[in-house]
């Protein structure tokens, strides 16, 4: 059975942060019930699309049903908060305050039903100074000083490829839903959840946070380097770019054999991690002198035999079909509700004895409609 059997979901959300945190759900087994305004969740229109059908909406809706309806029509109002009333959790990603001026704010369910799990995302939080501002990764990777540490000492500010602040602050609103999950099915009371994206994206830079608190010095671009560890990041070979990752004593020895470099491994600069890392500009230079000598390649296979930890540098092509992505079944084929068939990236976790692949495929726009309302109260159901 898949853990979160049973457990209904109603979500009015819209993007990303909040459909992951709903994706998340439903690949457990939650049923999530999708409600969209008339013109959709406006990700519906993101390319590429396929028949019709945003695979990047596809990408993130999946094993959800979608109804859509009116909010600001009275009895489409009624239908949602039946549907709320009759569910376990409530999802929405408005900006602070949306909610309430629709009827349907966590105060409004809170006596009616206690065991409700009110999750709210947004850019900054449910209160402060900063609660009424919108904002979207880019602002929020900004903001967070996620882009002050990413790219190349000196270079211009960039953000991460990946929409880390989005999506980061939806596994966050999951995790606490589930773990609030298990307090109601206890006997406890629900709660109302308030992620914001600015909150979880200095929650995951807490190695960034602890360098400030500990040193009083802002973290710095290292590119692909890392602070604390050397040889540790992406080194030019004669043909491309390659990774390495020498943590310790042990691995750093390793690369000094395979580069056939015993006088790098005896020179005190490098005597220690903490030496290396201080020294790791010079020893980067001295380190790609060797590898400018063979192909990236080539570099890759004598690290892989000597034990040291390596990369490739892969596109998405690449590693989609790497030996390892087929062998766990991540890439499952997927047909658009336009009859087009692709393929989507499923959920990467595996549970012993559950099965967590797809069980639906991402919905059509107000596709549940009809099915899901008609089984609410007649005088409930929108018009």
């Amino acid at each position: 059975m898949l853990p979160l059997a049973g457990i209904k979901v109603i979500e009015f959300c819209q993007v990303l942060a909040g459909p992951y945190c709903g994706m998340l759900l439903a690949d457990m087994g939650a049923e999530v019930i999708k409600v969209e305004p008339p013109d959709g969740d406006m990700m519906r229109q993101w390319p590429p699309i396929s028949g019709g059908y945003s695979e990047n909406f596809a990408s993130i809706n999946r094993n959800k049903r979608s109804i859509v309806l009116d909010l600001k029509d009275p009895a489409q109002k009624a239908a949602a908060r039946a549907l709320v009333l009759g569910a376990d959790v409530l999802l929405e990603n408005n900006r602070p305050g949306v909610m309430d001026r629709l009827g349907l704010g966590y105060e409004s369910f809170r006596k009616e039903k206690p065991s409700l799990i009110y999750c709210s995302i947004s850019a900054f939080g449910q209160s402060g100074p900063r609660s009424g501002e919108g904002g979207f990764d880019v602002t929020v990777q900004a903001m967070s000083g996620i882009m002050s540490v990413t790219g190349e000492p000196g270079g211009a500010p960039v953000k991460c490829g990946v929409p880390v602040s989005d999506v980061g602050t939806g596994l966050y609103a999951a995790f606490t839903i589930a773990a609030l999950l298990r307090r109601v099915a206890e006997g406890g009371e629900g709660a109302h959840v308030d992620a914001s994206m600015l909150g979880a994206s200095l929650g995951m830079a807490a190695l960034q946070t602890s360098e400030y608190f500990g040193t009083g010095r802002d973290p710095q671009k290292l590119g692909s380097a890392h602070p604390r560890n050397a040889p540790y990041q992406a080194f030019r070979a004669r043909d491309g770019y390659f990774v390495i990752a020498a943590g310790n004593n042990k691995l750093w020895q390793s690369v000094t054999e395979v580069v056939k470099r015993p006088d790098l491994l005896a020179d005190p600069r490098f005597a220690t991690t903490q030496l290396r890392a201080q020294n790791q500009l010079v020893l980067k230079e001295l380190l790609e002198i060797e590898f400018a000598k063979r192909d990236a390649e080539e570099w890759i296979a004598a690290f892989e035999a000597a034990g040291v930890p390596h990369g490739r540098i892969n596109s998405y092509s690449q590693i989609l079909d790497d030996p390892q992505v087929r062998h766990m079944g991540w890439v499952e084929e997927m047909t658009l509700p336009s009859g087009v068939k692709t393929r989507t990236f499923g959920s990467p976790v595996r549970i012993s004895g559950v099965d967590l692949h797809k069980r639906l495929e991402p919905p059509a726009l107000g596709a549940d409609t009809q099915s899901i309302l008609g089984s609410l109260p007649a005088k409930e159901a929108a018009e």
